[in-house]
């Protein structure tokens, strides 16, 4: 989607890459006429047709003052699912991030799950790993056990064998399915850590490296 005419690419650099979307059987849409040069009031007007051809919007870096704000804005306008990674408050670029969470309805996005989970039914289902079946979910289990490593105490073995590999899961999951207190339940996840049995993400998710 362009902000200049279609026979106007901005940046030059972009030559190259405008190609390679033809080539492959893509396409170049603008609403301006031939010739439009790049005028700056020309990109926030075509934002509206980048979000109301899509099923969402994720935002990973906002300023207070740019672009994507416009974007977030006019995607909730047009009833499109709107998502955010939060930042760190004391970043310039975190601003509209944060503020799309805490005061626009933005959907917290910490992993790209939580995007397809919100998508419709027919694509989620492409994206998103099928459900295991209780027999499976039971061999899972059992293979869990029988992976928990030696020398652990009880409360290092109980929060083990509630994390696995490829799906992160939050400390708020952790207190809740370990019943363990919160000090009781870091520790634990800290000497899994110092083994290098666990390891920490973003946004107090934890994985095994196991």
């Amino acid at each position: 989607m362009l902000g200049t005419g279609i026979d106007e690419i901005y940046p030059r650099d972009h030559k190259k890459l405008a190609d390679e979307i033809l080539n492959a059987g893509g396409a170049m849409v603008s609403q301006f006429p031939l010739r439009t040069p790049p005028v700056s009031e020309n990109f926030p007007y075509r934002n509206r047709i980048i979000s109301g051809l899509s099923l969402g919007v994720v935002v990973v870096e906002a300023a207070e003052s740019s672009g994507s704000l416009i974007t977030a804005r006019l995607a909730i306008e047009q009833n499109r699912e709107v998502f955010a990674v939060p930042g760190n408050i004391t970043s310039r670029n975190s601003f509209g991030t944060n503020y799309l969470i805490k005061g626009a309805g933005a959907k917290l996005v910490q992993q790209w799950q939580d995007v397809a989970a919100e998508l419709p039914p027919q694509i989620a289902a492409k994206l998103l790993p099928p459900p295991l079946s209780e027999k499976k979910k039971e061999k899972s289990m059992v293979d869990q056990l029988a992976m928990v490593p030696q020398g652990l105490t009880g409360f290092e073995q109980s929060v083990f064998k509630l994390l696995s590999a490829d799906s992160p899961a939050h400390i708020d999951m952790l207190v809740d399915k370990s019943r363990l207190g919160i000090s009781d339940l870091t520790a634990a996840l800290l000497t899994l850590e110092m083994r290098d049995l666990v390891r920490a993400l973003p946004g107090k998710c934890f994985v095994r490296r196991m």
